[in-house]
């Protein structure tokens, strides 16, 4: 390693991939031009339950320009089965979890793709959709998964016997003693509404069988390119050597692209069938009806605290809405389920999960995976404790708080893999004091009280959270110097808008010798590396990082044994500036580019004993437990309790990523996470009527904030170096989201406890609350002995 190259771990550098974005260069899907590209679009199901009687095709195959129309009876001849493969281990569920390419006899959500018309322009292929005619039997919908799992409740699918996908425990301890000997039990129901993730880049693909090569191409917008070829590969009965899966620049993935979806698999085989490229770009209302969503949680819960507000237990049910499939397992419920106890003591914990089918599209992790969830069933509780025994919202916190000198601390629950939950390291209590400080919560009844003469109604309010984080079990990277002396580092790791390349490049220069500007970063191409499991679970710098520590340290270890052949014995040797040089010499130096070609097998050139040719190296680094991120958020707003507009008046963010790669891109990470909690709290609800018919369908009736609606968010990073890989490094860009939701909702029941509201839901509207004022209100006026 070299002493006189400054290291770029923990430097705000900028980030390579913006010149390029910035200047409009950026190769995303829709600009990816093949010529003779047919283009896909797709017949959908206006129904959110109904049978398939028949399908007319014929009007639509006539029209001039239409070069194919398939349905599932089609497709089915070149496809080894209909439903895609299960994308989790055999015998959790069973197959008629996952979704069909193309639905044959029964549709079970508004959105579900029936046929799949393929035209020389998307114009075309949009009015040949209209021509199409599918005779539809509409049958009942299932809506409420409260609802759902009745004996009596009409079937979300046909072919089940029960709306019931699953239902499992999650706990420990014993609940029941503590709760017999707890000084108080107060009991909650909260509910939090569906959502959308909404990238500003949907879904797209385009696919080509070239004959030349007998290799199928798929360019996807995705966050799993290898997942991708392997499904790909299996349902065309193909070599996975033959499927060549590309993922471009990504505007965006929030959790919607993490999982195979049938549209990806019908444009491969609608690419084979004709011989041409065929592309599919997704419009917003596809992405509103057909991608994937989260939430729509209902729980009822009972806490346990003492004299003092120690937490005792905690006890209930949670009742989840999966929607039609689960394409992912049951991720989010458990998620959510096993979250709950967040970064707290708590001896006890039993809750039983219901996991219900209905008849909107399915649901699986958007940013956060179900953690935000848990932290607000668990920081809404705390608010209520606090309440009731009249105790400050920051004190039962931090007498609760697991201290920093009991890491690594086992918290008494399994997670989904079977591994046991083991906090790996954090100090929340400093956490805590920190963000207060710097929102001056000190200060705050003075606030509060001046502003109240003035008319106006401030609250202010915090929550932790607390993540899992790089997930495993392995990630790749290649690292390789080529003969012109530049870095290339190839990964199986896919980068997607977070400033990925530019992490990767930074641990890769400071183990080289090189600066970031010298490095290549290729990530999500199956044709580089054969293995991979891409982006999600905020796994990605932690993996790959370490991958390309790894691999890039044996590329130097490499070197050195060349170049101490070439100049001195090794221990004199050190890098710098893309240079292998003596110690103190610079003029006896030797470049990687050198020891590239030489590595390459030049005439009459001997390789240093122990080592192979080729100055690269390639590495997996393996990982089973989880490293915990935690943040603490602390928010002050301003109530119009005229109209129910919340203004964001300040905002911070504390998170403990561990080693911190790149300041700047965490703060932007932090920035996106916080925005889309905002989102999650107060604007985003994805509606839908009796029928299954959503009624949100536009961002005209789904809200998302703009930059109007945001306070200038200040982040505070405080670094508690993970034990689990070699830089101490945690996942950075779920974690910021998980408090938000909690943050907010305290903030702003803080400040209308004049008028007694308790807010028990997310999203809260302004509409929805003018509603909770005025019931409050209707309670308060309520004569004595009426209900409260």
């Amino acid at each position: 390693m070299n002493a006189e190259s400054p290291r770029l771990v923990g430097q705000r550098v900028q980030r390579i991939e913006d010149p390029a974005l910035l200047r409009g260069e950026g190769r995303f899907i829709d600009d990816i031009k093949l010529p003779n590209t047919l283009h896909a679009a797709f017949v959908r199901s206006p129904h959110a339950h109904a049978l398939i009687r028949s399908i007319d095709v014929a009007a639509a195959r006539a029209m001039t320009g239409i070069a194919a129309v398939y349905t599932a009876t089609e497709l089915a001849k070149t496809l080894v089965r209909l439903r895609l493969p299960m994308a989790f281990p055999a015998g959790k569920l069973t197959e008629d979890a996952m979704p069909f390419v193309l639905a044959p006899r029964e549709v079970c959500h508004v959105g579900e793709a029936v046929a799949i018309v393929v035209a020389s322009s998307r114009y075309l292929a949009e009015d040949a959709v209209d021509r199409v005619v599918v005779d539809y039997e509409v049958l009942p919908a299932v809506v409420d998964p409260r609802k759902a799992i009745a004996a009596d409740a009409p079937r979300a699918c046909v072919a089940t016997d029960s709306n019931l996908i699953t239902r499992f425990h999650v706990g420990y301890g014993d609940c029941a003693r503590e709760f017999a000997l707890a000084r108080h039990v107060f009991r909650e129901t909260l509910f939090q509404h569906r959502g959308v993730a909404h990238p500003i880049e949907g879904r797209g693909i385009l696919a080509y069988a070239d004959p030349g090569t007998e290799t199928l191409t798929v360019w996807s917008s995705t966050q799993m390119a290898h997942e991708v070829r392997n499904n790909i590969a299996e349902m065309l009965a193909l070599e996975i050597d033959k499927v060549r899966v590309i993922a471009p620049d990504v505007g965006g993935g929030f959790g919607a692209k993490f999982l195979v979806y049938p549209e990806e698999i019908a444009l491969a085989a609608v690419a084979r069938l004709l011989g041409r490229p065929v592309k599919w770009i997704e419009d917003r209302r596809e992405h509103f009806v057909a991608a994937i969503q989260e939430r729509d949680q209902y729980w009822e819960l009972e806490v346990a605290v003492d004299g003092n507000g120690l937490l005792r237990g905690v006890r209930g049910l949670l009742t989840h809405d999966q929607g039609a499939y689960t394409p992912h397992s049951i991720t989010v419920p458990y998620n959510s389920a096993s979250n709950l106890p967040g970064p707290y003591i708590l001896p006890a914990y039993d809750l039983d999960v219901i996991v219900a089918r209905t008849n909107k599209p399915p649901v699986i992790p958007v940013r956060g995976a179900g953690n935000p969830q848990g932290a607000f069933a668990m920081e809404r509780l705390l608010d209520l404790v606090a309440g009731r025994i009249g105790l400050d919202r920051a004190e039962i916190r931090n007498r609760n708080l697991i201290p920093a000198d009991k890491m690594p601390y086992a918290v008494g629950l399994i997670n989904r893999g079977g591994g046991a939950v083991v906090y790996d390291s954090g100090d929340y209590a400093t956490c805590q004091r920190k963000a207060l400080d710097a929102v001056d919560y000190a200060g705050f009844p003075a606030r509060q009280a001046a502003a109240r003469e003035q008319g106006r109604w401030i609250g202010i309010g915090f929550a932790h959270g607390l993540k899992c984080t790089g997930r495993g079990p392995f990630e790749s990277a290649t690292v390789r110097v080529t003969p012109s002396g530049r870095v290339a580092v190839y990964t199986g790791a896919l980068a997607m808008g977070q400033g990925l390349k530019t992490a990767l490049a930074q641990i890769c220069a400071d183990e080289l010798g090189v600066s970031v500007e010298d490095i290549d970063v290729t990530c999500g191409d199956t044709s580089h590396v054969s293995l991979g499991l891409g982006g999600y679970g905020s796994r990605q710098t932690m993996i790959a990082g370490s991958s390309v520590q790894l691999a890039a340290g044996a590329v130097r270890e490499k070197a050195l044994k060349v170049a101490a052949q070439m100049l001195a014995s090794e221990k004199d040797l050190l890098l710098a500036n893309g240079k292998v040089q003596v110690a103190g010499r610079p003029d006896l130096a030797v470049s990687l580019a050198r020891i590239a070609v030489a590595l390459r097998g030049a005439a009459g050139y001997s390789f240093p004993e122990g080592v192979d040719a080729g100055l690269e190296a390639t590495f997996h680094f393996r990982v089973d437990s989880m490293a915990y991120a935690n943040a603490f958020h602390a928010c002050e707003v301003e109530v119009e309790v005229e109209t129910g507009h919340v203004h964001l008046l300040r905002y911070i963010a504390l998170q403990d990523s561990g080693k911190l790669v790149n300041p700047l891109i965490v703060e932007g990470q932090v920035h996106g996470a916080v925005v889309h909690g905002i989102g999650n709290a107060l604007f985003e609800w994805m509606g839908y009527d009796e029928n299954g018919q959503p009624i949100t369908t536009t961002f005209a009736d789904y809200l998302l904030p703009t930059a109007t609606e945001l306070p200038n968010i200040e982040v505070i990073t405080h670094e508690t170096p993970s034990p689990l890989n070699p830089l101490g490094m945690k996942g950075v860009g779920e974690v910021g989201v998980i408090p938000v939701t909690a943050t907010l909702v305290s903030a702003i029941e803080s400040a209308l406890e004049p008028f007694g509201v308790h807010i028990q839901e997310t999203p809260i509207t302004p509409v929805r609350l003018l509603e909770l004022l005025l019931q409050a209100h209707a309670a308060n006026r309520a004569p004595e002995g009426e209900q409260r």
